[in-house]
């Protein structure tokens, strides 16, 4: 390793020096969770920092499979706020219940150093490395309140399920690998594009390879019909672990999808779209479906996470058509996406600090009264899912939608079913709003006192929410130049 390597991986370093801190933190000071959730915010501050210092100047390291460009930088500072959100609205859940809130905050920091692998590998050895380094923490997290039989369930699901993926998408990484003779991103383009260009036949094991290596993709982002896992592994697990499933494993998911498909997969675009259509169209369909027919909000939101992958497959399927916003769209998707719904389950999470506080729907019931401003906080959340102007949500199905008008053929009538999903999508998370504010409360307990934590991740996640869509041009200058760093299309 030279010292332009260390510098190159100086933030996944300090990403894993954070978890060693949080560690010792609690060891110095066992039981009492502020030295450690103290040391975790100040850790993640410095690591957001070193990525985006190191990130201006874009480099490669260990021989190039390890790569900092602009889309590495950008997903990088989303998985660390994602992670900095969840610590801060963990303590008010976790803490009654008697759940451990410094191993809670070493887990998650570790699985954010697979994610921050997986953005900037450029090697599928190193994509497999980072993905399992990102989702085998998942696994311990969602079966974190170990007494809660339903929690229990979904990890025992979610592990066996995830583990057949991996497994399959190994197994297609392997045909890949044997038959292209390289494992480098860059060399299974070329190989690709020979193809493509008729030098060379596609073998059907390349081909079997490449269907696999879908599969164990479409898994992990939980599309239809792969989704099984994903309702009983949200619902069972501790609310704020619930929020982090949703975004952070997701986020990361779509960085491998874009290494994977953008950059190795790029030259075999046309063959791959129509399989990215079907599974759009599928997963955001099914999704709001069966939502419509929850009655408790986190299983709810469990489903509308699957219709939210369907939105972002849908920018994928855009850029295969020929249009890069299809890539901007999807990448500014995953971050507004990322801040409303770790809000909405933030809110869901405060609701449930007495312990025995379910999810059902009756639980929110009188909220606009029993406590204005969580109501008001959850309202602006599930509007902005929705995608009502002018929240972050609004512009993140804009931009996915008018990519898909812009490739034009059998991208528009996916544009139009992505429309008619979110009407049908705007009912079920209208009811919610109907019952905080148009419904009696089912009990008279009192409000509870929430920490200062967690009004402060509430605070943030509602500032981004509403200047990501009053203010969206930012975002879009950043997302750009990330789909720029992978894309082979022109800019034009």
């Amino acid at each position: 390793m030279t010292f332009q390597d260390l510098v190159t991986i100086a933030p996944l370093v300090a990403a894993i020096l954070t978890a060693v801190a949080i560690l010792l933190a609690d060891l110095i000071r066992p039981g009492d969770s502020r030295l450690a959730l103290g040391a975790a915010l100040v850790g993640l501050g410095v690591t957001a920092i070193l990525t985006i210092v190191v990130g201006v100047t874009p480099a490669t390291a260990f021989g190039g499979t390890y790569t900092v460009d602009a889309l590495t930088t950008f997903l990088d500072v989303l998985f660390v706020s994602i992670v900095a959100m969840t610590i801060m609205f963990a303590p008010d859940y976790l803490l009654p219940r008697g759940l451990p809130v410094a191993e809670f905050a070493i887990v998650i920091v570790f699985a954010m150093t697979g994610a921050m692998l997986l953005a900037a590998s450029t090697d599928l050895l190193l994509l497999f490395l980072g993905l399992e380094l990102m989702v085998l923490p998942g696994y311990l997290l969602a079966g974190y309140h170990k007494t809660d039989s339903y929690s229990t369930e979904g990890a025992i699901k979610y592990f066996l399920l995830g583990s057949f993926s991996s497994a399959i998408f190994l197994f297609g990484l392997s045909f890949v690998w044997g038959l292209t003779g390289t494992t480098r991103v860059d060399g299974v383009a070329t190989a690709l594009a020979d193809i493509v260009a008729g030098a060379a036949p596609l073998s059907p094991g390349l081909a079997m390879g490449l269907a696999f290596m879908t599969t164990g993709v479409a898994f992990k982002i939980a599309a239809v019909p792969f989704h099984y896992w994903t309702p009983d592994a949200y619902q069972g697990s501790p609310t704020p672990i619930t929020g982090y499933l949703s975004v952070g494993p997701k986020v990361g998911a779509f960085a491998l999808i874009l290494r994977l498909f953008v950059e190795a997969l790029g030259p075999l675009a046309e063959f791959w779209l129509p399989v990215m259509v079907i599974l759009a169209g599928l997963t955001m369909t099914l999704g709001n479906l069966v939502a419509l027919t929850q009655d408790n909000v986190k299983r709810m939101l469990a489903y509308s996470s699957i219709a939210h992958t369907g939105y972002m497959l849908v920018g994928l399927a855009a850029y295969a058509g020929g249009q890069i916003s299809g890539l901007e769209g999807l990448l500014y998707y995953g971050a507004a996406y990322a801040f409303m719904n770790l809000g909405a389950f933030a809110v869901i999470a405060a609701l449930q600090k007495r312990a025995g506080v379910t999810s059902s729907l009756d639980t929110f019931a009188g909220l606009g009264r029993r406590e204005p401003l969580l109501g008001i906080l959850m309202t602006l959340f599930l509007l902005s899912l929705t995608g009502i102007p002018p929240t972050a949500g609004f512009f993140a199905k804009a931009y996915v939608i008018l990519a898909a008008v812009q490739a034009g053929g059998p991208l528009t009538f996916l544009a139009v079913l992505a429309v008619l999903n979110a009407a049908v999508a705007a009912f079920y998370y209208l009811r919610v709003i109907v019952y905080m504010f148009m419904r009696e409360p089912t009990s008279d307990a009192p409000a509870q006192r929430h920490g200062r934590l967690l009004w402060g991740g509430l605070a943030a996640a509602t500032a981004l929410t509403i200047l990501l869509g009053l203010f969206p041009s930012t975002l879009l200058s950043i997302v750009g130049e990330a789909a720029r760093a992978i894309s082979t299309l022109p800019t034009s």
